[in-house]
């Protein structure tokens, strides 16, 4: 049995033209053909209150944290920056409790631009609501190049599974306006840009965690280093279905 891939949904602000509902709740296609074609079986879950998690926990092997709105700064105890941008409390409250029991259950996670920054936050870290509070960060993060082009390079850490899985110079899309400032206690940073912003993170002790800065989902279909990263995530997630069904 192919292993089930929890994509916790975004919510549509504005009326759908087909339903003419407010809040829908959906997932991005790119991220379900990514998931699709690596060998998951994506299942989507709408943002519900963090009490009911515990009700979605048998329902997956591995879970893919995806972009979005802003991390609502109150979770890293900060008031909103002058630039912060749409956040959406509901969301956040749900996906941070599913992701401290994903990890306590031993669930194989992935994190993708919001994503990343999700988990960092849920697991203790902290971000930059917006680049322009790091000094440092001098490239163009949000590009206006095709979603589905490359736009800049990054340095991976060569003892990281990153490295082993896209190599040390990797050309990444770039759609983002957070970064992350402080580095959760459970996670290790493993791949920069040359201005120094932090564009992947894993956790220390396993295999359990790799996130990503940038969106792999847009690029899949023509960069083999985007197929590297959701195969990788599809075989560890494998792993936890054979293992719960024993």
């Amino acid at each position: 049995m192919r292993p089930r891939i929890a994509l916790p949904a975004d919510t549509l602000a504005e009326a759908t033209n087909i339903i003419n509902e407010r809040n829908a709740a959906f997932a991005p296609r790119p991220a379900i053909e990514a998931i699709v074609k690596s060998g998951g079986v994506p299942v989507i879950f709408p943002s519900v209150n963090p009490e009911d998690v515990r009700d979605y926990m048998t329902l997956f092997d591995g879970v893919c944290f995806l972009g979005g709105a802003d991390v609502d700064p109150t979770f890293y105890g900060e008031e909103p920056f002058q630039k912060l941008g749409a956040t959406y409390l509901k969301r956040d409250l749900f996906e941070i409790e599913l992701l401290k029991q994903a990890v306590t259950a031993g669930k194989a996670i992935m994190g993708i631009c919001r994503g990343l920054q999700l988990i960092n936050v849920g697991l203790g870290g902290t971000l930059y609501q917006d680049l322009s509070q790091d000094l440092h960060a001098t490239l163009k993060h949000s590009q206006e190049a095709p979603g589905n082009m490359p736009s800049h390079h990054i340095t991976v850490d060569p003892t990281s599974k990153l490295y082993k899985l896209i190599g040390g110079r990797p050309y990444v899309n770039s759609r983002h306006h957070q970064a992350i400032k402080d580095v959760a206690p459970y996670l290790k940073v493993t791949a920069r840009a040359d201005d120094q912003v932090i564009e992947s993170v894993e956790s220390i002790k396993s295999d359990q965690i790799l996130a990503v800065q940038w969106h792999p989902e847009n690029i899949f279909k023509h960069y083999d280093d985007s197929k590297k990263l959701f195969k990788d995530f599809v075989e560890r997630s494998q792993k936890v279905a054979e293992k719960s069904r024993t």
